[in-house]
C-alpha cells in the first residue's frame, strides 16, 4: 500500500490513478473496486491484438473523508491516454450508481440523514476522451456516464477534480461540464478537443500545439477559472486537491446547484450571452478576455505565482 502521507505531498500533475484515488481521501479507508485482481479488461484491445490493463486504466474505489463516504473514479493517462471504452465506463458508470444506491438506503432508513453523511463522489480526470479502438462502445460509454450523473442529480453531488498530465479532453470533456463542481490545479487543461486535434485540423497558425504558454492560457486552470469553467483553483499537491474536495462534503446538496454550467434554462442563457460575448470582443487570445474581465495585465497575471493570481483575478461576469 503506498505512503498516504507521501502521497499528500505529492505532484497531482505527476501522480499516478490509483496514488491520486488513495490520497483524496482518509488515511487508510479507501477500499478498491474492481481492481486489477479482477482482471476486467477490455475485450476489444484483446480481439485487435493490443496490450491491455486488467483495471483498464481506470481506478475506482470508496473511502471517507470524516462521517461522509467518498466514491472515486481516477482515470490513468499512461494507459492509452486515459481514453475511455466499454470497461472503464462500466467502471464509472457502476461507481457513480452504487453511490446513488447508498444514499437511497440511506435515506430509506434516514429520512432526515444529515447532507454532511450523504455520500459524495469525486472523478479524477485523465483523458484524452472516448478510446478509438472501441468505436461505438466507447462513445455509449460517454453518454452512460453522463446519464448517470444525471441520476446522481439532487441525491449525491459529483466532483470533477482536473490537474493530471493529459488533461481532461474529447467527450469527457463534456463529461466534467455535466458535474457539480469543477476543481482544477493551473496545470490542469480542460477542453473539447484537444490542441494538437484544433492544428492538424484548421492548421498551425490557427493553434500552434507546440506553444505551450498559448495551450495552458487557453484550455489550462487560470484560464477556466476566469472564464467560470471550474470553480476551485488549488495548488498542484495532493493535498490541496483534498482539502478543497474536503471542504465540499461540508456543503449541504441545495448549494452545489448554483456551482453547475449546465443543467437548467438560466444556465443556458448565461452560455448564449457568452457566445453573444464572444462575438462582440473577437478575442484573438485568451489574454483579450482576461483584459476584458478587467484584469488590466493578463500577461502578468498569468506568469505570477498562483496564490497571487487567486487573490487578485478578476473573473468573467455573464
Amino acid at each position: 500500500m503506498p505512503n498516504w502521507t507521501k502521497i499528500q505531498t505529492s505532484s497531482f500533475l505527476e501522480s499516478n490513478a490509483r496514488d491520486r484515488a488513495i490520497g483524496l481521501v482518509d488515511e487508510g479507508s479507501f477500499v478498491e473496486l474492481v481492481g486489477p485482481f479482477d482482471r476486467f479488461c477490455s475485450p476489444h484491445l484483446v480481439t485487435l491484438g493490443e496490450a491491455v490493463e486488467f483495471d483498464d486504466g481506470i481506478v475506482t474505489g470508496v473511502g471517507k473523508i470524516g462521517q461522509r463516504p467518498v466514491f472515486v473514479i481516477s482515470q490513468e493517462g499512461r494507459f492509452i491516454g486515459g481514453s475511455v471504452g466499454e470497461v472503464g465506463g462500466a467502471k464509472m458508470v457502476g461507481t457513480i450508481d452504487q453511490a446513488i444506491e447508498f444514499y437511497d438506503s440511506l435515506i430509506a432508513e434516514f429520512p432526515n440523514l444529515p447532507d454532511a453523511q450523504r455520500p459524495l463522489v469525486a472523478i479524477s480526470f485523465e483523458t484524452g476522451g472516448v478510446r478509438l479502438h472501441e468505436a461505438n462502445a466507447g462513445l455509449l460509454a460517454h453518454a452512460e456516464v453522463m446519464d448517470a450523473i444525471q441520476r446522481a442529480r439532487h441525491k449525491v453531488p459529483v466532483v470533477a477534480l482536473i490537474g493530471s498530465r493529459i488533461g481532461c479532453f474529447g467527450g469527457m470533456g463534456f463529461v466534467a461540464a455535466a458535474t457539480d463542481a469543477i476543481i482544477m490545479s493551473e496545470f490542469g487543461r480542460l477542453g473539447l478537443t484537444g490542441p494538437e486535434v484544433i492544428e492538424q485540423e484548421m492548421g498551425k497558425d490557427e493553434f500552434d500545439s507546440s506553444n505551450r504558454a498559448l495551450v495552458y492560457r487557453t484550455t489550462g486552470g487560470r484560464h477556466k477559472f476566469v472564464m467560470g469553467d471550474c470553480n476551485f483553483l488549488v495548488d498542484d499537491t495532493v493535498a490541496s486537491f483534498r482539502a478543497q474536495l474536503a471542504e465540499l462534503t461540508l456543503l449541504p446538496i441545495a448549494e452545489f446547484e448554483p456551482l453547475r454550467r449546465i443543467g437548467s434554462e438560466a444556465l443556458v442563457e448565461k452560455q448564449l450571452r457568452g457566445v453573444a460575448l464572444a462575438v462582440k470582443i473577437a478575442p484573438t487570445d485568451a489574454r483579450d478576455v482576461w483584459r476584458y474581465a478587467g484584469n488590466n495585465d493578463p500577461v502578468g497575471l498569468a506568469d505570477g505565482p498562483i496564490a497571487e493570481f487567486r487573490k487578485t483575478v478578476q473573473r468573467l461576469v455573464l
